[in-house]
């Protein structure tokens, strides 16, 4: 399903054009109105000077210039939205890794990934349900920095048994040999349910109930 929700602006840009475009022309049409009666009605022994008209004319040609250079860059960026809305209809029915913390644990199974801001020494996850209670952590992680790791989980609790299939969080714990806290960016792995189209961006809507811009998907599957 593919939700346009930015054409609305787009029309809004196009109807601005066109009613700039519209009072233009009625400003010729008045300026034309002027000239002819003011030409008709002058005196003779003192003709009017022309020089005024010739700018005015001239300013209102650089309006038109101006209202037509703004319509073509409207029809550009409409353009530009559309393709990059097609090319990123090929993500719906795939599985995508975005930043976020949230995964499905489905059929005993799940899977997340992670980033490192640097180097670590030890890296753990730290698994948590929706109601906050860690139930299980994950150690011997991967601890090479600007690397997408990807984590598997077989849905095993801290206690041994097997926790209930659901959604669950994902919390990256990354030290370095001192023990400091290092920054980690934990990524969801979730379907791509649809899509919508929001200021020129395409926007993901997940299985999961999360959403995402498409230019920070990481991996796709």
């Amino acid at each position: 399903m593919v939700d346009v929700t930015g054409a609305a602006n787009t029309s809004a840009q196009q109807t601005l054009s066109t009613v700039a475009s519209n009072k233009l022309t009625a400003d010729y049409q008045s300026f034309l109105k002027l000239l002819t009666a003011q030409l008709t009605n002058q005196d003779p022994l003192e003709p009017m000077d022309s020089s005024t008209f010739v700018s005015q004319l001239a300013q209102l040609s650089q309006v038109e210039q101006s209202i037509q250079t703004n319509s073509h860059l409207e029809a550009m960026a409409t353009q530009l939205s559309t393709a990059g809305l097609s090319s990123d209809l090929g993500l719906i029915g795939r599985q995508v890794s975005v930043p976020g913390e949230l995964f499905d644990l489905v059929n005993g199974q799940a899977s997340f990934d992670y980033v490192l801001n640097t180097t670590a020494n030890d890296v753990r996850a730290i698994i948590r349900d929706s109601a906050g209670t860690a139930v299980a952590q994950i150690d011997g992680l991967g601890t090479s920095a600007d690397t997408l790791q990807s984590v598997n989980w077989n849905g095993i609790g801290s206690d041994g048994l097997p926790v209930s299939d659901g959604i669950y969080t994902a919390e990256i714990l990354a030290t370095d040999p001192e023990g400091n806290v290092l920054g980690a960016t934990p990524y969801t792995k979730a379907m791509v349910e649809r899509l919508t189209l929001s200021n020129g961006q395409s926007m993901l809507h997940l299985n999961n109930g999360g959403t995402a811009l498409a230019a920070v998907v990481a991996a796709v599957e």
